[in-house]
């Protein structure tokens, strides 16, 4: 028998090796990344949704249109994972709407920017999700999450609904057992018969404080859209908003959290009221802007002739907020003009609430004669007055508004360095 030939110990180590190399030298897969079109149908238990082209830039000029359906009985739950579109205020620009229903749905909410919304929930099975760019800036756009909830699940986490019993109330999620959770949107639509307004009043309220009540706060809109131009107030910290009525049968709430801080919350109660009452009893304290203050002073206030008081240095100590900005809306309401001013310039502040979306900042005003002094949207103002409790700014025919130019910002600088 022939001797057996020497084994190489080494051998199986080498072929190891030689396999390893091999596989390093071959082109890597490229990695799998789910592509998004422009909306589409989607339904099931859960799933996702993104803007075209995700995690790319999304394309201008574009409406896209998602329809979401769970399963009957449920509700949609839908949350945002990241969101990037164009910032602005009243994100008139690139923005996603997001409605109950699939057609002629409640809107329960518009976002840009980069800050994303709590949970939203719908009150169906069903859910429309609408992304409109236009021809300028673009991002990432946005990716979401949808999900299907059993409808009593959502006291705990959710909130939001219609109402249209002739009286209720509404909290926050956890109310009162422990603080509202971070990160939630409600939205409560009150919704009264044609020939009914709707009275709202908060009983308990403890939101988290903040001068502008940039991170959670309660918003309150005339109608049943979140709209800047119809937003009756914004509200936070520890002091119940007073009473409010509606100008007309339909009322929204808004309250959102942000990621962070949380508090107590809020329980708030409605109830319907005939829409014309004798004067005597209409309290004065029903409206945000109590109807004293605008019906019978206003009348004689405004027959008054219309003209500025004093120049801007004698006015600048005497007023309580002096800003420089655009008019960005204007809408005629009770006799006054509530006007949003997009804000070039800040020079006294005061308590006047400012929001802030972004680099963008602006200013809820109230001219209380609408047209003195007149004021047009589109222009630039210098505009000093006084401020409400709720933190608008106040605007009488004697208090100091003229044209802003460029060359003013020199005196109105001097003046912000000088002791009232």
């Amino acid at each position: 028998m022939p001797p057996a030939a020497p084994r190489c110990p080494l051998l199986p180590l080498l072929l190891l090796l030689l396999l390893l190399l091999l596989a390093a030298a071959r082109p890597a897969a490229p990695p799998h990344r789910p592509t998004f079109a422009c909306g589409g149908v989607v339904s099931g238990e859960s799933g996702f949704i993104g803007s075209e082209g995700f995690p790319g830039v999304y394309p201008p000029n574009s409406k896209c249109t998602w329809k979401i359906t769970v399963p009957e009985g449920k509700v949609v739950v839908l949350s945002f994972r990241y969101l990037d579109l164009e910032s602005d205020n009243l994100c008139r620009y690139d923005f996603v709407d997001i409605y109950n229903g699939h057609a002629n749905g409640q809107r329960i909410g518009r976002f840009c920017g980069t800050v994303k919304p709590g949970a939203l929930i719908s009150n169906s099975n069903t859910m429309l999700v609408q992304m409109t760019s236009d021809a300028n800036t673009a991002g990432s756009g946005f990716i979401a999450k949808f999900s299907a909830a059993e409808p009593h699940e959502r006291g705990a986490q959710y909130c939001g609904g219609r109402l249209e019993k002739p009286s209720g109330s509404f909290q926050t999620p956890n109310w009162p057992e422990r603080d509202y959770p971070a990160g939630v949107t409600c939205s409560w639509h009150i919704v009264a018969p044609r020939n009914q307004l709707i009275e709202l009043k908060f009983e308990k309220f403890d939101v988290e404080r903040d001068n502008y009540c940039r991170y959670d706060y309660v918003a309150v809109f005339n109608g049943g859209e979140i709209n800047d131009a119809k937003r009756i107030g914004k509200y936070c910290g520890d002091s119940p908003p007073a009473p409010i009525l509606s100008e007309k049968n339909e009322l929204l709430i808004q309250f959102l959290s942000d990621l962070s801080l949380t508090a107590d919350g809020f329980i708030g109660h409605y109830k319907f009221r005939p829409k014309k009452l004798p004067t005597t009893t209409v309290p004065p304290t029903t409206t945000t802007v109590p109807p004293t203050s605008i019906v019978k002073p206003t009348v004689a206030l405004c027959q008054q002739k219309c003209k500025r008081s004093g120049t801007m240095e004698s006015n600048y100590c005497s007023s309580n907020f002096v800003i420089t900005g655009t008019v960005i809306t204007a809408v005629t309401r009770a006799g006054s003009l509530h006007a949003t001013v997009s804000l070039i310039n800040v020079y006294k502040e005061g308590n006047l609430a400012i929001q802030q979306a972004g680099k963008s900042m602006s200013a809820k005003i109230v001219v209380v004669c609408k047209q003195c002094p007149l004021i047009r949207r589109g222009l630039n103002y210098i505009i000093m007055g006084q401020v409400e409790e709720d933190g608008r700014g106040k605007v009488f025919p004697n208090s100091f508004v003229m044209s802003f130019k460029t060359k003013n910002s020199k005196i109105l600088n001097a003046l912000k360095n000088k002791t009232c």
